[in-house]
């Protein structure tokens, strides 16, 4: 028995046992935070079990279709739960202070699959191999013997189609095609999804994204290539953070770019830097170096400066680590 299989187990003995839930993801919360929340949220409902999603971030527009996406708390209930799924996370205190601090909930439940996670639950199932968290709710659900319905169906294939890329990216293996064919198989609508995520845009998406691309920045050996969005561009579009998904992928994109970058404001002095490889440089390791983490081939920090000391400080760190 694998230390992955074992965990699992214990988890679907923790589901049994248990009778209330809080499901909860990191701040700015992408298609698999959302879909492997609201999957395993379908999933407890249809069990029977008492429910609730807390996100200390909006649900994305793009995710606003997948079922029980209207019921996410944006705001922490005061109520006692049993057990806490935290999923997607890296660090616990992505979470929020609202969860990690949270002296009403009964245990912590940590499903994840980024490199180096921090073992912070009762269980902690872990297996960076795995596509997307959403997979590892699949294999929850299959491991307790039972049968994925429509809505949760629906979820786990938006959250996995999402984190490979449209299964461009590397992490694109076979299992994640078997999920996404047997959620085909329950009855989702591969265009429907893809509409939903990629071709419903708000205007102040796009007008956004042009300001962002205004500050393309290659550097002089063409293998590293970032975008910029500050505070101003928000003020001048009316776009919020949760607006710039998939910015990155615009770098990313441009022939012999390896390391692509994307530099966002969170404040005066400080931004997030996203990191996505192509596989020849380990993100993860130059994430790691600011403080941050991720998989070898997409990762993230904060940095502290002005944007053109954040830019110089991270590009000379990608040379350092060739």
């Amino acid at each position: 028995m694998t230390a992955t299989t074992a965990e699992i187990k214990r988890i679907v003995a923790e589901i049994d046992q248990a009778a209330s839930f809080l499901i909860t993801s990191h701040e700015s919360p992408d298609p698999d935070a959302v879909g492997s929340s609201l999957a395993l949220a379908n999933y407890l409902t249809a069990r029977g079990k008492d429910v609730t999603v807390y996100l200390c971030d909006p649900v994305p527009d793009n995710c606003a279709f997948l079922p029980m996406a209207e019921q996410v708390y944006g705001e922490m209930p005061e109520r006692d739960f049993d057990v806490c799924f935290v999923l997607d996370v890296g660090e616990f205190r992505r979470a929020g202070r609202a969860v990690t601090e949270n002296k009403r909930i009964g245990r912590f439940i940590n499903v994840d699959h980024h490199l180096g996670c921090e073992n912070f639950g009762v269980c902690n199932l872990i297996d960076p191999k795995a596509s997307a968290t959403a997979a590892l709710i699949y294999r929850i659900i299959r491991a307790a013997g039972d049968e994925v319905d429509y809505p949760t169906a629906l979820c786990i294939y938006t959250a996995i189609l999402s984190d490979t890329g449209s299964f461009h990216y590397s992490n694109s293996d076979p299992e994640s095609f078997a999920i996404a064919g047997e959620m085909i198989g329950k009855g989702v609508n591969a265009w429907s999804v893809n509409e939903n995520l990629y071709e419903s845009e708000p205007l102040q998406r796009i007008a956004l994204l042009a300001l962002a691309l205004s500050d393309l920045t290659v550097s002089p050996t063409g293998e590293y290539a970032s975008v910029t969005v500050t505070l101003d561009m928000y003020g001048k579009t009316g776009a919020t953070a949760q607006d710039t998904d998939r910015f990155i992928n615009y770098p990313r994109s441009i022939k012999g770019v390896q390391v692509a970058l994307f530099f966002r404001q969170v404040e005066e002095g400080l931004f997030k830097v996203g990191f996505r490889s192509k596989g020849k440089v380990d993100v993860s390791a130059v994430s790691a170096s600011f403080g941050g983490g991720g998989h070898h081939n997409a990762a993230g920090c904060m940095v502290r400066g002005t944007l053109a000391e954040v830019k110089a400080q991270v590009f000379d760190r990608l040379e350092q680590m060739r």
